[in-house]
Parts: structure tokens; C-alpha cells; sequence
């Protein structure tokens, strides 16, 4: 092994292709759904612990800037992630491996998480 090849550390420099930043989006969306989960878990369990917890979380959901921004960036996450999901599900089956049809892919899937989040975001608005 050679120990004086150059090295890199300066990630600020390399330029990604895009099948990685759409696969880089796929793992950030799957821990921030993680994350998420959280939050909407316990907004779960408080609104079905009484009708007052129902509609105190409900005024919450529909009043709130935050919480809307909240909801929609999960959704845009969930879509996201759901739409990079099944292109790696085609690609483990052979299909869209080689340079240009991943190109394409990875293109198809940010396009899908775009209108995916612009859908969402008059969903919740």
C-alpha cells in the first residue's frame, strides 16, 4: 500500500454525482423519519389519551407554524424516501445500474421528491 498517495479531506471539494446525493437524500430521510417518528408517536398517544388531548393537538396542528412545517417536512421525507426506496428496489433487480439509466433514475426520483413536497405542502397549507 502506498502511504504517500494524496488524500483528500476537504469534502467541501468533491463533486458528488448525482445517484449519490439521491442516495445520500434516501439515508438523511430514512433517520429523519426515525427522528420523527418520535414526535408523531407521542402526538399519537396524547391525542388518544382523552378528547381535550384530541383537540388540544388538532388547534396545535392546524394553528401552528412550526407544527405544520413540522408535518410537512415528514411527509416530504416519507415521499422522498419512499420514491428512493423503490428505485434502489430496481436497481437490486438490474435494472437502471449502468451510468446514464442511474443518471436518469436518481434524476426521476429528486423530480418525484420535489412535486411530492410541493403536493404536500398545499396538503398541509
Amino acid at each position: 500500500m502506498n502511504k504517500k498517495r494524496p488524500v483528500n479531506l476537504d469534502l467541501t471539494t468533491i463533486k458528488q454525482p448525482l445517484p449519490a446525493i439521491s442516495s445520500i437524500l434516501h439515508r438523511v430521510t430514512g433517520v429523519a423519519l426515525f427522528v420523527g417518528l418520535v414526535f408523531m408517536m407521542y402526538a399519537l398517544d396524547q391525542s388518544l389519551t382523552s378528547e381535550e388531548s384530541f383537540n388540544s393537538i388538532s388547534a396545535t396542528m392546524q394553528h401552528s407554524f412550526f407544527a405544520k412545517l413540522i408535518a410537512w417536512g415528514l411527509l416530504t421525507a416519507l415521499f422522498y424516501h419512499l420514491c428512493a426506496g423503490i428505485k434502489h428496489l430496481l436497481q437490486d433487480f438490474g435494472y437502471c445500474e449502468e451510468l446514464e439509466s442511474g443518471h436518469l433514475a436518481a434524476k426521476v426520483t429528486l423530480a418525484a421528491g420535489v412535486v411530492f413536497s410541493l403536493l404536500m405542502g398545499i396538503w398541509v397549507w
